[in-house]
């Protein structure tokens, strides 16, 4: 009894799961935006709810635009190897994203115009680590400061500094 609910089971994956992957592959292989593709015959400025890829003078853009300007779902990748992956909004990191630095810092939560704002998590590339809040791109409230030798500061923050 219990091999043929097994079996039956089995044979209702095998057939379900192709299906799943046919209706969310498209949505997955466009980086998840329902958007369509900007139009490469109008300049970047007229962009307007749709997707696109746009190159700058240190990097490159690719992802959601609305009256030319980043905002919505992208990734920006800089010359030396930066990236940010998240939300924009008028062309600057807002809402929830990743920052990963060339020596592995990485920054992984919220943005308020370009600055980590509210709750995160700082990894530094050495292997600390803060988890709290933040304001202006400074560790302000509270937060946990965890040392590369495993101790730890737990407290109030101020201006990026332990108070």
């Amino acid at each position: 009894m219990r091999l043929a609910l097994r079996s039956a089971l089995f044979a209702t994956a095998v057939i379900v799961a192709p299906f799943f992957i046919l209706l969310f592959l498209p949505t997955i292989a466009v980086g998840q935006s329902r958007l369509p593709p900007c139009s490469n015959a109008t300049p970047v400025e007229s962009w307007d709810n749709c997707q696109g890829t746009s190159t700058f003078v240190n990097g490159q853009y690719v992802g959601e635009f609305k009256d030319g300007k980043r905002n919505g779902q992208g990734t920006s990748t800089f010359g030396g190897g930066e990236q940010y992956v998240g939300e924009f909004k008028d062309g600057a990191y807002n809402g929830q994203g990743t920052l990963t630095y060339t020596d592995g810092t990485k920054f992984v939560g919220q943005f308020k115009d370009g600055k980590q704002n509210g709750q995160g998590t700082f990894t530094f590339g050495k292997g600390s680590k803060y988890v709290g809040e933040f304001k202006d791109g400074k560790q302000n409230g509270q937060g946990t400061y965890t040392y590369t030798d495993g101790t730890k500061f737990v407290g109030q923050f101020k201006d990026g500094k332990q108070n």
